[in-house]
């Protein structure tokens, strides 16, 4: 037999599996029905494995890949099955409760962020909030806490670089806290050499920054063979090397920075790539979906099942989502046990959408809605 003789004989099998699964799914629908009139729960756990171990078997040599698309097969049979049921939720209620507008341009907003003036924070926080009033906090933790306790409305935060990656402490404050989040905004970075006036590069031994700062300059610090230290952020890098006033000191920060306490800039663009750029996100308490929201923020755990985190996956890419972004942190006092971070295009408003994220919020052991924006 030729490769086109078993071609068509492929094509012919797919046209009985399709038909067999059009049948399969019109079960789905009665079983749906049937759990209407009982109350049931859709998901059934104790069902699903004795299909799959069952199927498995039957596959033979092919058993885990039976196992595999079966596995597929019930997820979407789960998602048809909240289609027909679409019960109320809690995360249904967020979002029917979530304001639908936030003036960036008010004067009334408060908005903690990290470091001093002039830092790439405090940028990103006047770019987002050009009127607000802004509360400059020491370290990632104060930021949320000045959320926590209403002494300010919103936070802007650091959460990736295009450079260094994940800014890993802000995304495990994100699951600690719960925050919404509201909003970003993407902010160019250009770090500058600078040190106090009477410098030249030539005495430069020792550079002072955000570990972010260092991380994105790493190429430069190891070309010069400077010895490097983390501290706060890149503005108290800037204070520190103005109120030293040691002349072999720098400091890795903005041109902002530099200006604003009295520093020389020694060389600007060292960042190891010119299009360095880093995506900040502002949170809040209150839940803010505005109409021109596009992209949805989540988390949750998985069970520890094979493949569990590949069918939560088949059931976006069955509604056509796009995920922009995965992260995986441990979960505090628990020993190798993950909490997972995604980031997908989406409106919740949207009712199709909003009924899928609602079957997941039901089925997964636990599970947060972080923000559509």
């Amino acid at each position: 037999m030729d490769l086109k003789d078993i071609r068509t004989e492929i094509d012919s099998i797919d046209r009985e599996i399709v038909e067999l699964f059009k049948r399969r799914m019109d079960c789905s629908v009665r079983v749906a029905e049937s759990k209407i009139e009982s109350k049931t729960p859709i998901l059934n756990a104790k069902r699903e494995d004795e299909v799959l171990n069952k199927v498995e078997s039957l596959g033979g040599d092919y058993g885990k890949y039976a196992r595999l698309l079966y596995g597929t097969i019930m997820e979407l049979s789960r998602d048809l099955q909240y289609t027909i049921i679409n019960g109320d939720s809690s995360l249904r209620n967020i979002i029917r409760g979530a304001e639908n507008t936030l003036d960036r341009t008010g004067t009334e907003w408060k908005v903690a962020c990290l470091g001093g003036a002039g830092s790439n924070s405090h940028l990103a926080a006047l770019g987002f909030f050009p009127n607000a009033n802004i509360s400059l906090e020491r370290n990632f933790d104060k930021v949320f806490e000045a959320v926590e306790s209403d002494r300010c409305n919103f936070g802007v935060l650091p959460v990736e670089n295009s450079t260094a990656g994940s800014v890993s402490r802000v995304y495990d404050l994100i699951l600690k806290y719960r925050y919404y989040i509201v909003g970003e905004i993407d902010l160019p970075i250009e770090h500058c050499l600078c040190a106090i006036p009477q410098t030249d590069i030539s005495n430069i031994e020792h550079v002072l920054s955000h570990e972010q700062g260092l991380s994105q300059c790493s190429l430069f610090l190891s070309e010069n063979g400077f010895t490097t230290k983390k501290v706060g952020s890149t503005s108290v890098a800037a204070k520190t090397v103005a109120e030293e006033k040691r002349i072999n000191w720098a400091a890795i920060c903005t041109k902002a920075a530099a200006d604003e306490f009295g520093l020389k800039v020694l060389d600007k663009n060292i960042q190891n790539t010119d299009n360095n750029c880093t995506r900040f996100i502002v949170i809040s308490k209150k839940a803010i979906i505005t109409e021109k929201a596009d992209k949805i923020s989540l988390c949750f755990t998985l069970s520890h099942r094979p493949g569990s985190l590949y069918n939560v996956l088949c059931r976006f890419a069955s509604h056509g989502f796009d995920l922009t972004k995965i992260e995986s942190r441990p979960i505090p006092d628990a020993q190798f046990e993950y909490m997972f971070y995604l980031d997908f295009t989406g409106n919740v408003r949207n009712a199709e959408n909003c009924r899928m994220l609602c079957s997941l919020s039901e089925e997964l052991a636990e599970f947060s809605f972080l923000g559509n924006y």
